[in-house]
Order: C-alpha cells, then structure tokens, then sequence
C-alpha cells in the first residue's frame, strides 16, 4: 500500500493543491488505516466493506465523531482515486455510515473587535515587518481568503489598479476578489517597503529571510495581534474569514455572491453564515421587544 499511499498524497498536494496540513492530515490518516490492514493481512485491492466497517469500529471511543469523519472521508477519498485509476472496481468506503457531528457555528469578531485587531498595539510602527502584519490582516479581513491562499499569493496576482486579487483554492481554483479600500491601502504601504526584506520569492507577502510566509507563521501573527488588541476570543485565521462572510450578510450581500468571494464549491457551505444572521436577529429580538 506504501506505493499506492505515496500516489495519492503526491495527487493531493500536486494536482489537487491541497495544504501542507491538509495533505498531512490525510496521510496520518490513511497510516492509522494501512496499519489496520496490516494487522487484518488485508491487500488493499481486496478491501471490502465489512473491513472498512470493522476498521471504523476501532476508531470509536479513542476519537471524536468529527474525528471518526474525518478518518472515514480520506479513506473513502483514498478509494476514489484507486477507482479512477483502475486499481479498484468500487469504492467500498462509499456507503459506510458516519456519524453525526455536532454542527457549531463559526465563530466570528465584531465589527468593532475587528478595528481593535487592525489597530492594536505595535500596528503603527514604521517596519517592513509591521506594515507586512497590517496588509496580512486588513486583506484576509476585506478578501476573506484561506490563510492557505494568502501564503500563495504572488506578485503577479494583484491587480492593484482595480484593486483585485486573483486566488488559487481548493483544488486549484481561480477566483477574482475585491480588495477593500483600506486593505489596498495597506497593501500599497507594505509593497513601497516589501524590498527591504531582500526578497528572494516572488510571493507577496515574506518573511524576515525574504522568502515565503508559512501558514503557521500568518496563524502565529494572527493570534499575537488578538492577544494585543485584547480580545477575549482565540483569534486566527479562519476567524478573520468567518468575520468577513458574517458581516457581508448582515450588511445585505447576496449570498451566492458571498459563496463565490469565499470559494465554496457548494452553497450549502455558505448558508451557515444565515444560522449566525438568525441568531443575531433573535437576540436583538430578546433584548428589544416588549413581548419577547
């Protein structure tokens, strides 16, 4: 399997554009689940659904529903991709049940914790650095990109004149995006300094060796600048989109629209943005009406 195993992860980060975390993800994953064939003397090519079954089975009670999912869909990713290159007739994992998650809804800033994220402590030094950390925040805040795209982003992406970047998502997918007035402005602020960081990338947004940013690292300035502004939330990321997405539908947006800036393949990825929308409007409610 070590073969076929190497295949796939190569496919994923490759043609599929995954994330180096995601891509590690699956293949810790898919090692928990080679070993369960290992130990059952199972060929991967003769796997059946009752050993998908049995080697699910050994994932309740040492994980998490969402974890057992997680698990389950590589495996039945895995089982795709022999199918497509005809190393198996079926996919065995395709109709095995999986458990119920507990759906949370994402959490997001306020409009007003936003500014304090944007404006907190150290934000108004005159550094290449620092004018890099604003750009990073006001653009994934205006643009509600994944941190994994803005890593990616290069030079030739932006379009400062029309103030759009183009993105590459999930399984390479371009997409075209606004940039708000004040995340082009920070931009511009950090490109007149960008060479100051002897870049040697191409990619936007460098790090203090002038290569490429990591994602870890965009997570680590994230969550040191909501620690600063003093947010009682553990900002990051994915915050910071969820946030973007929030108040474009509490300011009206459209919401196919909202699911073409953020990238969902599917709208009903997008619509639990309108669960946030409900409650906020049952809260004011609550807090409003004479009979509530």
């Amino acid at each position: 399997m070590n073969e076929l195993l190497d295949s796939f992860i190569k496919h994923l980060s490759g043609e599929r554009n995954y994330s180096e975390h995601t891509v590690k993800a699956y293949r810790g994953d898919l090692s928990d689940f080679q070993g369960f064939l290992h130990r059952e003397k199972i060929k991967v090519e003769d796997t059946d659904a009752s050993a998908v079954n049995r080697y699910i089975s050994t994932l309740y009670g040492k994980n998490s529903p969402a974890s057992v999912e997680r698990k389950i869909s590589a495996v039945r990713s895995f089982f795709s991709y022999l199918m497509r290159k005809k190393i198996m007739s079926s996919n065995p994992a395709k109709l095995v049940h999986t458990p119920k998650k507990k759906k949370r809804l994402p959490v997001f800033l306020s409009v007003d914790e936003v500014f304090s994220l944007i404006e907190a402590k150290d934000s108004d030094k005159k550094t290449p650095l620092v004018a890099r950390d604003r750009a990073i925040l006001e653009l994934l805040y205006s643009s509600g990109l994944r941190v994994s795209e803005l890593a990616e982003t290069t030079m030739d992406d932006l379009n400062m004149g029309n103030a759009l970047i183009r993105v590459r998502g999930k399984g390479n997918k371009e997409r075209i995006v606004p940039i708000g007035s004040k995340a082009l402005s920070a931009l511009g602020k950090y490109l007149d300094v960008r060479d100051e960081l002897n870049p040697s990338s191409d990619h936007v947004f460098l790090n203090f060796r002038g290569r490429n940013i990591t994602t870890r690292s965009l997570a680590r300035i994230i969550k040191k600048y909501g620690l600063a502004s003093g947010i009682s939330k553990n900002v990051s990321p994915h915050v910071l989109r969820h946030s973007f997405a929030s108040h474009l539908l509490a300011g009206g947006a459209d919401l196919r629209a909202i699911q073409e800036m953020l990238g969902h393949s599917s709208l009903s990825t997008t619509q639990k943005y309108t669960h946030l929308s409900i409650e906020r409007i049952m809260e004011v409610y609550d807090r409003t009406h004479p009979n509530a």
